[in-house]
């Protein structure tokens, strides 16, 4: 294509064109909403659309609130706006991949699931969605799509399709197990006898009676301490475990989250708003590495020396969601882990990789990392998170996956 945009003439559809172009990135999951329309008509009137880059740059600094949103606008930008063949390169990524044929520019990998949904509606979900009309004529050979959804990845899944699993999670429950603390509390039926209250009460008597009473430990939640991965490759899966995170710390008061990259951010803070999406909001915008490297060793390490102490006290359980690659090639990152698992009572590692049945722990920092984990989870879809609350509510132990798993070591 030419490195410039034709004028359009007095009668053009520049006005309805953006209006479609906008809608296109609101199916996507952009909060593009009418007002954003008049400020990016407003802005090409003064930028022009002489030039291809000024075009683009003009749209994506009214229509873009965030650097994560900026891979959907460019793809929807790329067909929309640039590719002669917008309908064919859609359908070929829709059909079935056959990977090392064609001459597509763009690998089909690549293409984000919300984009192609976008452009043509109800054609990028998946294939298990489409039998849910025959559920009524033949149940055995159909799944519905509840249950679809409760199966798919969320790297996969459209803009409806994520919008309704947030709503799902935003129904779960992880009921966690209290602990016993050295406290004691007035308990009729306790197994302790409290001299104090017992010599108390029979003052009111003259000292003629004395009733026993009775008092057992007090019971508190654990802590419960989330250190969220939100490198590229871990960015959707962290933001679907954070809408996670909001739904139980509205029950618990002790819920900590923070997000590393290639350095650590507290948001916990960020979480406390009742609304998740503002919560979600305010916190990516606290975090300024989202979307970038991870270095997990030196991540951790300043988790041990500033916060430790502070949040991993009474018992709490840290979860770990993260996929394991390290920039740095596990420097330092198995006496970390060390020292983080013998700081809590209980270290769940959640990583995405799982979800593949031939997962072998060939990365340095997988091998560093799992000798010091108690549980070893995937976190790809609605059931590994339905798994992991009732881990977190029955405390078992989970698979042990303390040794280096061998070929195929777990399938989900």
């Amino acid at each position: 294509m030419a490195d410039k945009v034709v004028a359009p003439a007095a009668n053009g559809r520049l006005a309805e064109n953006v209006m479609h172009f906008a809608r296109v990135l609101r199916r996507a999951g952009l909060p593009v909403g009418p007002g954003k329309v008049i400020d990016a008509l407003r802005a090409l009137e003064i930028a022009g659309i002489s030039r291809r880059d000024d075009f683009y740059w003009t749209l994506a600094s009214v229509f873009i609130d965030r650097r994560a949103q900026m891979e959907l606008f460019d793809q929807a930008f790329h067909f929309f706006w640039r590719d002669p063949h917008l309908l064919e390169r859609v359908m070929q990524l829709l059909l079935p991949k056959a990977y090392g044929r064609g001459t597509d520019a763009v690998p089909p990998q690549r293409v984000s699931a919300r984009v192609l949904s976008a452009l043509l509606p109800g054609a990028g979900r998946s294939d298990e969605t489409e039998p849910a009309r025959k559920i009524e004529i033949d149940a055995s050979l159909t799944f519905s799509p509840r249950e679809a959804l409760q199966r798919m990845d969320f790297e996969s899944m459209t803009a409806e399709e994520f919008a309704a699993a947030r709503a799902a999670v935003a129904r779960m429950r992880a009921h966690l197990r209290p602990l016993s603390t050295r406290r004691y509390l007035p308990d009729a039926r306790g197994p302790r006898t409290d001299l104090r209250a017992s010599l108390r009460a029979s003052l009111r008597d003259g000292g003629a009676v004395i009733p026993l009473k009775r008092r057992s430990r007090a019971k508190r939640f654990p802590p419960l301490v989330a250190l969220c991965d939100v490198s590229g490759s871990m960015s959707r899966y962290t933001r679907m475990f954070l809408h996670f995170l909001h739904a139980i710390s509205g029950e618990y008061d002790r819920v900590h989250a923070l997000t590393f990259g290639t350095r650590l951010t507290s948001i916990t803070r960020h979480l406390r708003h009742r609304d998740v999406d503002v919560a979600l909001e305010s916190a990516s915008r606290a975090v300024p590495d989202w979307a970038g490297g991870t270095r997990i060793g030196a991540c951790l390490r300043e988790f041990n020396l500033e916060w430790s102490r502070r949040l991993l006290a009474q018992g709490a359980v840290v979860l770990l969601i993260s996929d394991g690659l390290d920039r740095d090639a596990g420097a330092g990152l198995g006496h970390e882990m060390e020292r983080l698992h013998k700081s809590c009572r209980k270290l769940i590692w959640l990583n995405p990789l799982l979800r593949y049945a031939q997962f072998e722990a060939r990365p340095a920092g997988v091998k560093a990392m799992l000798p010091h984990v108690d549980a070893f989870l995937p976190v790809h879809n609605l059931q590994s998170l339905t798994e992991l609350a009732t881990v977190l509510s029955e405390g078992s132990r989970g698979p042990d996956m303390r040794a280096p798993p061998a070929r195929g070591v777990r399938q989900c």
